[in-house]
């Protein structure tokens, strides 16, 4: 079931092959082991979806797909594991690693971070001052916060994955043993 479900969803190689634009990364973009389905490749195509995640604005796919080249994890379920994240997870998302960085670094005693300050609009260079200041003061606990954060869920994807393609699997082969007995 799980090489079926994400067979179901993932693009074939030579689908891929055809778009010219891909041309520019050669045939490492190609290599057997970024498009193999197995229980290591699809575990590790999911915690490096979720580390790259959390990486701000649109870099978090070129991050997979780098870090899924440079670990050899399966291209395609790297690259849909970042989806998790849009425009309305990234806020509580980013508020979680704020704390959990605060926390770490034992400041602010788990106090909520200062609110941003109000934009005028007839003032802009005056109010993009204070919000860049308002920004920089959240910088060493939500810089820590996003890694820790990207770090344990990475590694629960992992874990997941794995355990429950063994589960799976393990499921799979007494069904195959009970019915050969039959």
């Amino acid at each position: 079931m799980p090489r079926k479900f994400f067979r179901r969803y993932m693009p074939s190689v030579e689908r891929v092959r055809e778009l010219k634009i891909l041309g520019v990364f050669g045939e490492a973009l190609f290599h057997p082991a970024l498009w193999h389905l197995n229980r290591r490749s699809a575990a590790g195509g999911v915690a490096i979806g979720l580390f790259c995640g959390l990486i701000p604005g649109p870099l978090q796919m070129l991050g997979a797909g780098i870090a899924a080249t440079l670990f050899r994890a399966n291209l395609a379920v790297a690259l849909l594991t970042t989806l998790y994240t849009n425009p309305i997870t990234i806020v509580p998302l980013y508020f979680l690693a704020f704390k959990i960085g605060s926390l770490a670094l034992g400041a602010a005693g788990g106090h909520p971070p200062e609110p941003p300050p109000d934009w005028v609009f007839a003032q802009p260079l005056t109010s993009a001052e204070a919000f860049g200041q308002w920004a920089l003061g959240l910088g060493a606990p939500l810089a820590l916060g996003v890694f820790l954060l990207a770090c344990g869920l990475a590694t629960a994807g992992y874990v997941l994955v794995r355990v429950a393609w063994s589960v799976y699997l393990r499921r799979a082969w007494r069904a195959r043993r009970l019915r050969r007995t039959r």
